[in-house]
């Protein structure tokens, strides 16, 4: 770690009188996990060198009889947390094992994520990935759900209940702008730039934040902690989030649509004026990978059963694996209103925000340097350009289609991933523990009784 960094951090713990260090850490499923230690002289310093202990079994990482590892914190990451009463100087961290070596953890999340970087650059003629993400979220004013052996229910309540698609309703009926600016603050605070918000199509409370293009790490960082902002946030003024995939039925569903191009030596690598949506052959072999890959991805870019609630025909919920300009219905979509040559890019729309985002940005960078190498033009494998309506009479017309639940990625990933297996960025390690997760879900799941199973068979 730079002099530079530490310097810097040791400068705001005096200026700020920072009493806490915070150290954040987020486990392969995807939930953020942290341990504060109070401040003493040369701390970081302490840090740096030794990190500290924790137990890895409980983040899933490791079994209980080998489970001691250690976090030791990016001091490049370093943000005063506001929702501390304390001050508090905030870090994520890197995760290593306890060998001499002190050798980096192959399941930790932010190293797996450099490493797709650090290929890119090897493998494609560009430099650098660039991501620009939409945050979707339901606001509730009041949230009750449990399941237990003799009862399973959820139940929301919302200040708004429009009678219409809901997208960019203005105030007094968008009641949740301001939130929405008072939050977009706290994203800066953080190191996030929005680059606007509005009132998402969903009529009871849905939002959106998009955030400025950043790279991969940063980006997989930002989404981790735009949730921790939005989550602390909605505490604080006594309201309810989620940013689960579909959490009411018949309402449209949350995504993380992920805005994607890559520059080489600082210009963007994809444009070609005059080509399709202005995308040159780079990004058309790019876009073939992902599209190629696309049903193995979605164990990771849509890795909850409930991700599978939203991809289904309506909603503008992306089910082809296709590619076209402006047709939301593509899992990828060139926009047509991009008119800065410097921002020529596409759209992947399947991922949801149950996905852990390193590994989610990871496996679609891993994706289309495949499609790179291996040439995979996207109009000569059937993937399009489809820039008709793609309505379901119109698709039983392809054979290109994102999996219709978490088995069948599941099912897709255990055919297709040498992809991810290229530059040891996935090992089996990761890929077998993840699959045992994933399949514990399904399992729960199917053998519960759902509330709806009661009016279709209670008195049957």
């Amino acid at each position: 770690m730079g002099v530079g960094y530490l310097q810097t951090c040791n400068n705001l713990i005096k200026s700020k009188k920072i009493e806490v260090i915070d150290i954040k850490c987020i486990d392969l499923v995807g939930h953020l996990h942290h341990i504060s230690l109070p401040v003493f002289p040369n701390i970081l310093t302490k840090l740096i060198e030794e990190g500290v202990g924790f137990d890895g079994s409980s983040y899933g990482f490791r079994k209980v009889e080998n489970s001691d590892m250690i976090l030791i914190p990016d001091l490049a990451t370093a943000v005063v947390d506001p929702f501390r009463d304390a001050p508090t100087l905030s870090f994520y961290s890197n995760v290593f094992l306890t060998d001499e070596k002190r050798t980096s953890f192959s399941q930790d999340s932010r190293m797996l994520a450099r490493k797709a970087e650090r290929l890119l650059k090897e493998m494609v003629p560009a430099d650098k990935s660039w991501w620009g993400p939409e945050f979707e979220f339901y606001i509730f004013s009041k949230v009750r759900f449990d399941t237990r052996t003799a009862s399973s229910f959820y139940e929301v309540e919302h200040a708004e209940e429009f009678f219409r698609n809901a997208y960019h309703a203005v105030n007094p009926f968008d009641v949740y702008d301001d939130f929405r600016d008072e939050a977009s603050k706290l994203l800066k605070q953080f190191g996030i730039e929005v680059k606007y918000h509005h009132h998402e199509a969903g009529e009871r409370g849905q939002q959106e934040i998009e955030t400025y293009f950043t790279d991969l790490l940063t980006t997989a960082d930002n989404v981790v902690t735009a949730k921790y902002i939005l989550f602390n946030f909605a505490r604080q003024r006594d309201l309810f989030i989620t940013f689960m995939p579909k959490p009411m039925y018949q309402q449209s569903g949350n995504g993380l649509h992920l805005h994607l191009y890559l520059t080489r030596n600082g210009k963007n690598a994809f444009y070609k004026k005059g080509e399709y949506g202005n995308v040159n052959e780079l990004g058309r072999f790019f876009i073939g990978g992902m599209l190629k890959h696309g049903a193995a991805l979605s164990a990771f870019t849509n890795p909850s059963t409930n991700s599978y609630k939203r991809l289904v025909p309506g909603f503008e919920a992306p089910v082809a694996l296709t590619y076209a300009q402006g047709n939301r219905a593509s899992a990828i979509r060139i926009p047509k209103y991009v008119t800065n040559p410097q921002e020529t890019r596409f759209e992947y729309r399947p991922p949801d925000a149950t996905a852990n985002p390193y590994l989610c940005l990871s496996a679609m960078l891993l994706a289309g340097i495949d499609g790179v190498v291996n040439k995979i033009d996207p109009v000569e494998e059937g993937f399009g350009p489809f820039d008709e309506d793609l309505s379901p009479q119109t698709l039983k017309e392809h054979i290109h289609f994102l999996p219709r639940n978490l088995e069948e990625a599941l099912d897709a990933l255990a055919i297709d991933h040498d992809f991810l297996r290229r530059g040891g960025i996935f090992t089996d390690e990761l890929l077998d523990q993840w699959v045992k997760i994933k399949q514990q879900d399904i399992k729960s799941i199917g053998t519960m009784p759902h509330p709806f199973e009661y009016k279709l068979y209670f008195n049957l």
